[in-house]
């Protein structure tokens, strides 16, 4: 009788040993995973979807592919998994321009975010930076209002394109400001710079990653940045908020959805590791470089955010009259 009492009891111990790691199991992806990106390899997006790809697939121990799908500003991609099963296998870095801007810009887009996607993570905000071309005279946001309004309409703001959210920066800074200037659309920020090197455009709202080296280097002068608070990147910038502004930001920002369906359980559990890897020192170094911040935090928070930016950017567009390019 004891001896059948302690087969009993150390059969229910190694089952109960077992159960936490095969709980833990049953709330990861069967994989492989992929992490569909909408924007060409080497660019922002790709980069840290590489990131978070390397460390997932150390945490999980299954392979994490990173796959490019680049075209319509992140919209082909975010059409693409909405399409896919809601099963953790496919996940999307996802990107202002496809669940920020898009819904707002494109009547007829493919997808509804709120009832394709399943909302995981924010992974980070990266601010836009106000640059201007080194010759211009105005060195300041107040300076730059100033000169806006004593020269309606002639001072020329480049963007990355219509609709971009560099252009969309411009709106509600513009709607802010109550200033009238005159905006020209370029395809992309290379040549938006190369002109406002040239002296051909006097400002324009750009990415931290484009703006960097030409403010370091002397060659385009900052004037504010749009984060909330100032980014450790540029330290010595100060916010639209804090010069005049108050509540401004509009920041390029990065996160990762699934599909629809995906079970509650799985998409707690990838959250939870996205944070983790978040914290990890060379993680957080490396996102430093590129000026990403304030990433993490709950899955309810990045649906919060989220649909607060929709709202937001569907209210410029319409006050702004843009149409989508096409």
């Amino acid at each position: 009788m004891q001896r059948r009492q302690f087969l009993a009891t150390a059969v229910a111990a190694a089952a109960a040993a077992r159960w936490p790691a095969a709980r833990a199991q049953q709330t990861l992806p069967s994989g492989p995973v992929r992490i569909v990106v909408g924007f060409p390899a080497g660019g922002g997006t790709d980069v840290l979807a590489r990131l978070l790809a390397q460390k997932l697939a150390a945490e999980w121990g299954l392979a994490v592919i990173v796959e490019n799908r680049a075209g319509a500003a992140g919209v082909i991609a975010a059409d693409h998994v909405a399409k896919q099963a809601g099963d953790g296998n496919t996940l999307l870095m996802s990107h202002i321009n496809s669940h920020g801007i898009a819904p707002g810009l494109q009547p007829k887009l493919a997808y509804t975010v709120e009832k394709d996607f399943t909302p995981i993570a924010l992974v980070g905000k990266t601010p836009t930076i106000l640059v201007g071309n080194v010759d211009q005279p105005a060195k300041t946001l107040p300076e730059l209002v100033a000169l806006c309004r004593s020269q309606p309409g002639k001072i020329i703001f480049g963007s990355a394109g219509t609709g971009s959210a560099q252009h969309l920066a411009l709106e509600i800074f513009k709607a802010r400001a109550g200033i009238d200037v005159l905006h020209v659309p370029y395809k992309g920020s290379a040549p938006l710079m190369t002109d406002l090197m040239g002296g051909h455009v006097h400002y324009a709202f750009e990415g931290m990653t484009t703006a960097t080296p030409l403010i370091k280097s002397g060659k385009a002068s900052a004037l504010a940045q749009t984060l909330s608070k100032r980014s450790a990147s540029h330290p010595d910038v100060p916010t639209v908020a804090e010069q005049g502004y108050a509540g401004f930001e509009a920041s390029i920002w990065f996160g990762m959805d699934g599909p629809a369906g995906v079970p509650a359980p799985v998409a707690d559990r990838i959250n939870a590791d996205i944070a983790k890897v978040l914290a990890m020192p060379d993680v957080v170094e490396r996102l430093a470089q590129v000026g990403a911040e304030d990433g993490g935090g709950s899955r309810q928070r990045y649906a919060d955010f989220t649909r607060g930016e929709r709202q937001k950017y569907a209210e410029v567009i319409r006050q702004a009259r843009i149409q989508p390019e096409g």
